[in-house]
């Protein structure tokens, strides 16, 4: 049984801001977030949520960890090499933090599977590093009302929005079709700390969500260029075509 001063002691930190409060930390304790990939996003991700005591976490992934992963995938380690991201997610998380409950599903995020993946989730996080997977869960969540947070990295370079569907623009909105987009062969980053960088404005909304404080990533689109150094805020309206919104 876990000591509620062990968990005041681990929290102390947040809970001293009033934005969180010890209100804001019970929210994090019986909220639960569903993160689809567990690599370079994901690992963040799932870090700081798990760190912050958000209560229930899930993982969708089928891929097993590769060498090439750990540049950039810091949930996982060398040993790791060959086992399922979601095992080898599962065991960093319950290490950082025990008392958060860790749900794996080390399967592949398909039309078949979507909104019963999605559905007992209070916020979504697009951690998947494929047009296919973004535009399947923008869509499964907007028929189960669920909010999510969307990210894409390549390269240098970051992207992320939070979405409320019904009520803000969605990913649709932006990009109604897949991009003609060739991979590289070999593949050309992305660069280590780009998914660090994004990875960790997910978790900030997700954690946003769940106490209710401060103001979502909505109706806007951040990039970030890591040669640069640079952040971009672009406004962005709900297309009135979109046939996703206005379905």
């Amino acid at each position: 049984m876990k000591s509620s001063n062990t968990v005041e002691t681990r929290h102390v930190r947040q809970t001293a801001l009033p934005e969180i409060g010890q209100s804001g930390q019970e929210r994090l304790s019986k909220g639960s977030v569903l993160m689809v990939g567990v690599g370079g996003l994901g690992s963040v991700a799932g870090l700081y949520l798990a760190a912050a005591g958000v209560g229930r976490l899930g993982i969708v992934d089928d891929d097993q960890v590769e060498l090439s992963n750990l540049q950039r995938q810091i949930c996982h380690s060398t040993p790791d090499c060959g086992r399922l991201k979601t095992d080898s997610a599962k065991q960093r998380l319950l290490e950082l933090n025990p008392d958060v409950v860790i749900e794996a599903f080390p399967v592949r995020f398909t039309p078949t599977n979507a909104e019963s993946l999605l559905g007992e989730w209070d916020f979504v996080l697009d951690a998947t590093d494929n047009f296919e997977a973004k535009f399947l869960i923008a869509d499964a969540c907007h028929r189960l009302g669920k909010s999510y947070s969307h990210a894409g990295i390549a390269r240098f370079l970051g992207q992320t929005m939070t979405v409320v569907p019904g009520k803000t623009a969605c990913y649709r909105c932006l990009f109604d079709t897949q991009p003609d987009f060739a991979p590289d062969d070999p593949p050309k980053g992305p660069m280590g700390p780009v998914p660090g960088v994004i990875g960790s404005l997910q978790a900030m909304e997700a954690i946003k969500f769940l106490v209710g404080c401060g103001d979502l990533l909505t109706d806007r689109i951040l990039t970030y260029n890591a040669l640069t150094a640079q952040f971009r805020e672009i406004r962005v309206k709900r297309n009135p075509e979109c046939r996703l919104c206005h379905s």
